[in-house]
Parts: structure tokens; C-alpha cells; sequence
């Protein structure tokens, strides 16, 4: 098939994608006799027609999946019957194993910073805050910085409708890196959490995901559960049906000094540890290394990874990741078709600057990273191949894929990934020019 004529049909294809109603169901419900149905945040309530469904038993996530209410139906009695047929199993084997545990059970957290980064979105910040307010973490503060604003909707937000209980710091030099290590710099807690402007935090989140820092003196971080707070239009979709930004409902410990048998290419595939919007770190631990390195992330020519590098130079050090399915937070997802092409090419130039930038800053690491090249460029090959539907599977489920991955994408993110560690020195050099952030976040 000719080029011109296969981008056609995967724009027709990308376009007929509908959208989907988001909503969760707790299946043991405030009793524990039956269970309550409720739209997704910001989601009007469920009606007929296909639905996007988390599934939680007492309260905690479990798992996923896509159901369809035909007209008239009662959703809740629809949903409730589908999730007990295709959860069982996995309810079955989760409290076998003691993956649930009680929220009872967990340790009280230490006392934590939550940082967020924002830059001239007011509005979708003014949610995000509504929502980690409304945390039942005994003990945390909130930092808002305003990275390189050119108005001050942000300042006078903060100041008129949240003074009392966020702190406002302003980062003149752009780049999403130079604004968390602003944050970093400016906190008082034990542990500091990031989260990002565009997400609704459920109300368990900064308790689950901190929680584990009092239980385990080598945690050096803690990631958590991302999943779509809307999948209104065919980009969203898309997005979720190959995985998003989800990295299962199964909590698991990296550890440095027991490398996992089915992760090869361990410390370095980091973006199977999480993501930015929702991660932790033990302050100290994270200043220890420097934070994170400013010469990645958004708003600089690297695009992104920082995220990663802090992962990586964390585990590296030492200590111990965490990841933690009952930390949730629900994401708005970008909304247009050049929206995921900005998205695509970003991962992949921040995937390869990452991975530049802990070469840079950690050289010891570099006969490591020889010794998994050949196998980080086969598992590169697979990230960036065109990806066919597999039938039957739901938003969030990594295992099937409910619409293709298009072939644009996938060039762009290699595309992305060539130019990554150029746009890293690209990056180096400008916070050099800027004279202001230089590179004291990256040792």
C-alpha cells in the first residue's frame, strides 16, 4: 500500500474512534453488600453505551475493564455482573497472594511535600489543587511553582483562592526539570510527591503512595497508578487502548541489589517504573543526587525524561523503587491528533536524552549500559513498531489493544529518539546561555 494511501486510512480509522464514558465501581460498596456505580471525575453520570470502568473492591483498584450498557439497562447491575465474570479470577488470586491488605494496616505516612508544576493553566491547576486538598494524608503541605510564567493568572490564583494552604514559587528559566528541582529546594517534608496541573488526585492517593516510606528505611521512591479522567475524543482513546500511562494493578519493588529476572535491561527501560505525574521521593535521597537533571523534561529542546533520570539515579544509588497500583490519580489526556504527534516524538527524544543524561552525570554507569545495548536496541525496536488491534481488550489493558497504532506515530517517535541526545546538548548549552538554572541540578 502506498504511503499517501495507508496515512489516509489510518486518519479515516483515527477518526471514526468513539468516545467513551469514563466511570468506577467498587464492588464491595460502602457496606460491603452491593456495589456503587459512579461516573469517572469531572463525568456526567453513566447511560447506555460503552463504558471505561475501574474496578475497585474496598475502595482499592483492581483492574479495568471495557463493558457496553445497552438502552434501558441498568448500568450499575450491566457493569457490576461483567466486572465480578471478568475480575474473579484476579480478585482470586490478588487475596491469596495479600496484595490487598487493609488501608488500616498501613503505617502512618511521613510528613509530605507535594510539588506542582504548572505554567499559564490556571484553570486546570485550580482543579488539581480542589482534589489534593481534599487528600486525607494526616500531614502534608502543597508547592505550586509557576515555571517561566509570562502572566500572573497563576500567582493570583494561588494568593486568592488557596493562600493559606499552598505555597507559590516562581521559576523564571523554562523546563519542567528547573521547576520540580525549584520545588525540591523549597520543601520541608520528609518525602516529596509530584503531580502535574492536568490531573484529579483520588483521595487515598498521597497517603498510598507515601505510606510505604515509613515501612521501608531503603525506599528511595514511589510510583503510582495513572488512568484517564476522560476519553471523550479519538486521541484519548487511542492513547488508553495501548496502555497510557498505566503500569498495571500488581505492586511491585525494584531493587537494586536484586535485579528483577524479567527485566533485562534493569535500570534502564525506566519508564516501566511510572511516570512524572505520579511519583515520590525521600527528599533527602533525591537532593542526594543531585535532583533532577534540568537539562531534561518539557519546555527544553530534550522534550522530556526527566522523570526517568530521577528513577534511574535513584536506583542507582541504592535504593529501593515501589510501585504502588492504589496511589491513583486520573489524568486528562491530550485531545488531538497533533497533540499525540508532539506526545510521540517527545517520548521518544526524551527516552534517548535520559538515558544521555545519566551517562553524562553517572559515567560509572556506562559499561552497564554497553553490556544491554544490543538488547535495549531490539526492545527500542519493538517500542517504536506499528502495533495491530488484538480483539477483546479494554483501555488500560497492556495485553490487547482495541485500535491500531498508526504508522506516522511510530516514525516520529524513532525520529524522536535519534534526535534526543542532540536535544539534550541542545538543552546543556541554552541553560548554560541562561546563566540563571545553569546545571546545578545534575551531578
Amino acid at each position: 500500500m502506498a504511503r499517501s494511501t495507508r496515512a489516509r486510512e489510518e486518519i479515516r480509522r483515527f477518526l471514526d474512534i468513539g468516545a467513551v464514558q469514563v466511570a468506577e465501581l467498587d464492588l464491595d460498596g460502602l457496606d460491603g453488600d452491593e456495589a456503587v456505580l459512579r461516573p469517572g471525575p469531572g463525568s456526567p453520570p453513566v447511560t447506555h453505551g460503552e463504558v471505561f470502568v475501574l474496578v475497585r473492591r474496598g475502595g482499592r483498584p483492581v483492574g479495568t475493564l471495557l463493558g457496553r450498557v445497552p438502552e434501558g439497562a441498568d448500568a450499575r447491575g450491566v457493569l457490576e455482573g461483567l466486572a465480578r465474570a471478568e475480575c474473579a479470577p484476579l480478585l482470586s488470586a490478588r487475596a491469596e497472594a495479600g496484595a490487598f491488605g487493609e488501608p488500616g494496616e498501613l503505617r502512618e505516612p511521613p510528613y509530605t511535600s507535594v510539588v506542582v508544576a504548572t505554567r499559564e493553566r490556571a484553570g486546570q491547576l485550580a482543579r488539581a489543587l480542589d482534589s489534593l486538598l481534599a487528600q486525607d494524608h494526616p500531614r502534608f503541605e502543597i508547592v505550586v511553582v509557576d515555571n517561566a510564567p509570562v502572566t500572573d493568572e497563576t500567582r493570583e490564583l494561588v494568593e486568592r483562592k488557596y493562600a493559606e494552604r499552598v505555597r507559590y514559587v516562581c521559576e523564571r528559566v523554562p523546563g519542567l526539570a528547573v521547576a520540580h528541582n525549584a520545588g525540591l529546594a523549597a520543601v520541608r517534608g520528609e518525602v516529596v510527591a509530584f503531580t502535574d496541573d492536568d490531573v484529579v488526585a483520588d483521595p487515598r492517593w498521597l497517603t498510598e503512595l507515601t505510606a510505604p516510606f515509613a515501612a521501608d528505611a531503603g525506599l528511595g521512591c514511589a510510583t503510582g497508578l495513572i488512568l484517564p479522567a476522560r476519553l471523550t475524543t479519538p486521541a484519548q482513546m487511542l492513547l488508553e487502548s495501548h496502555g497510557g500511562f498505566a503500569k498495571g494493578f500488581t505492586p511491585r519493588t525494584y531493587d537494586p541489589a536484586r535485579p528483577p529476572g524479567d527485566e533485562p535491561l534493569f535500570p534502564f527501560t525506566a519508564g516501566r517504573f511510572g511516570s512524572g505525574a505520579n511519583m515520590a521521593f525521600r527528599t533527602a535521597v533525591l537532593r542526594s543526587v543531585g535532583g533532577f537533571d534540568p537539562a531534561t523534561g518539557a519546555g527544553t529542546a530534550a522534550r522530556g525524561g526527566d522523570d526517568l533520570y530521577g528513577f534511574v539515579r535513584v536506583l542507582a544509588q541504592g535504593h529501593r523503587l515501589r510501585y504502588t497500583p492504589s496511589a491513583l490519580v486520573w489524568h486528562h489526556h491530550r485531545e488531538t491528533w497533533q497533540d499525540l504527534e508532539t506526545q510521540a516524538y517527545g517520548y521518544g527524544a526524551g527516552l534517548t536524552a535520559y538515558l544521555t543524561a545519566v551517562l553524562v552525570n553517572r559515567p560509572a554507569l556506562l559499561p552497564a549500559f554497553l553490556a544491554r545495548l544490543p538488547r535495549g536496541l531490539a526492545h527500542a525496536r519493538t517500542l517504536t513498531a506499528v502495533r495491530e488491534t488484538e480483539g477483546g481488550g479494554a483501555p488500560g489493558d497492556h495485553d490487547t489493544r482495541t485500535h491500531p497504532w498508526p504508522r506516522r506515530l511510530s516514525r516520529l517517535q524513532r525520529r524522536g529518539m535519534l534526535y534526543g541526545p542532540v536535544g539534550y546538548v541542545r538543552a546543556r548549552r541554552a541553560l548554560r546561555a541562561a546563566g540563571g538554572a545553569t546545571l546545578r541540578g545534575a551531578r
